[in-house]
């Protein structure tokens, strides 16, 4: 456990936590949202500080970062633990069961349950050991994700500043909820973030992610800002978020921050608490795709199926070919120091 810098203490050992835009008020004894993240005598502590699942290297195009490091490793971990609460979620017992415990009366049962719970699912791994790891097996960056890093942060930013120093890149994948006293602290040490945009709509994030959408807008726009490399991932829901008006709006959104800026089309497979929704198809993807590039976005990409057309990389410019992609498998042939070698117009992105 690790006592946290991220708070603010408030009349009757209440503690607010800073880490997210929740801004949790924590009583004593109660973990914020998250569910990993206690007061504890007036102290708030990560729970899982120095506790990663999985610790795993990853095509780095899985995170999905497609203009960053193309063809390289990731060494990816999580904690226990998640802001939101998307009834899709794809790893919904990592991000989702620390906040089952909370509903326990017992107050000693559901510390122990918790605690115990954090212990079995995890691996004992310091910032230290983390960023020898990644160094041994010759991944170029590390990635915190499979749950929100924000949960985590400090465990994060530990481990970001040791990775700097061994000239590691660092990855968030994050639902874009980093409150302003987390993006102050990561913006020195994050060379790259994929951000969820879930939906345009508010009452989509009220209804179905327990969360706002404010905040996600600003971060995306602030990361940005901040000489940040982002990419955005949008997962198309059947029925839920995939009307043409709302994902017009999400394109002319992006656009609006960037042109540059690339944006992932997924597709849904049923999980968690949405198993009766069918998988998106095909031809709607491609749909987006198409309203993506009609609003001026230069790279725009289709995630979670086989398609190699609208998986590779164009010049905007020349439209000729510059990266193939076959899965994991990457191929880079037209880009020569940031540049496209057909036409030279400059390719945004991280290549080295």
């Amino acid at each position: 456990m690790k006592k946290i810098s991220l708070v603010k203490k408030l009349k009757n050992d209440i503690l607010q936590c800073q880490a997210c835009s929740w801004y949790c008020k924590i009583p004593p004894g109660e973990t914020g949202i998250c569910g990993v993240r206690r007061n504890i005598k007036g102290n708030l502590v990560l729970l899982p500080y120095g506790k990663a699942v999985g610790l795993s290297p990853d095509p780095v195009e899985k995170k999905p970062l497609f203009h960053f490091l193309p063809g390289t490793k990731a060494l990816s971990f999580g904690t226990l633990g998640c802001n939101f609460s998307c009834d899709f979620c794809q790893n919904w017992f990592q991000s989702q069961s620390p906040k089952e415990t909370k509903k326990k009366d017992d107050f000693n049962k559901k510390h122990e349950e918790l605690d115990g719970l954090i212990e079995g699912y995890s691996r004992n791994a310091t910032p230290k050991e983390i960023v020898s790891f990644a160094k041994s097996l010759n991944c170029r960056s590390i990635a915190y994700t499979y749950n929100e890093p924000t949960v985590f942060i400090e465990y994060a930013y530990d481990t970001m500043v040791l990775a700097k120093k061994a000239r590691l890149k660092n990855i968030f994948v994050s639902n874009g909820y980093e409150s302003n006293e987390t993006f102050f602290l990561l913006k020195d040490y994050l060379d790259a973030i994929n951000i969820d945009l879930k939906s345009f709509r508010p009452d989509f994030y009220q209804k179905i992610c327990k969360a706002k959408i404010a905040p996600v807008l600003d971060n995306i726009k602030k990361f940005w800002q901040a000489g940040i490399w982002v990419e955005v991932t949008t997962l198309v829901i059947p029925g839920e978020n995939d009307s043409t008006s709302e994902l017009k709006d999400i394109a002319k959104f992006l656009a609006g921050v960037s042109k540059d800026m690339p944006w992932h089309i997924s597709a849904f497979h049923p999980d968690y608490k949405m198993i009766d929704r069918s998988r998106t198809s095909h031809e709607k993807l491609r749909e987006v795709h198409r309203i993506g590039k009609e609003a001026g976005l230069h790279y725009v990409y289709l995630g979670n199926v086989s398609d190699g057309d609208h998986t590779a990389t164009y010049c905007p410019n020349c439209q000729n070919k510059i990266i193939n992609r076959d899965g994991y498998n990457v191929e880079v042939f037209g880009i020569t120091k940031g540049k496209c070698r057909f036409c030279s117009t400059v390719i945004a992105g991280i290549w080295k």
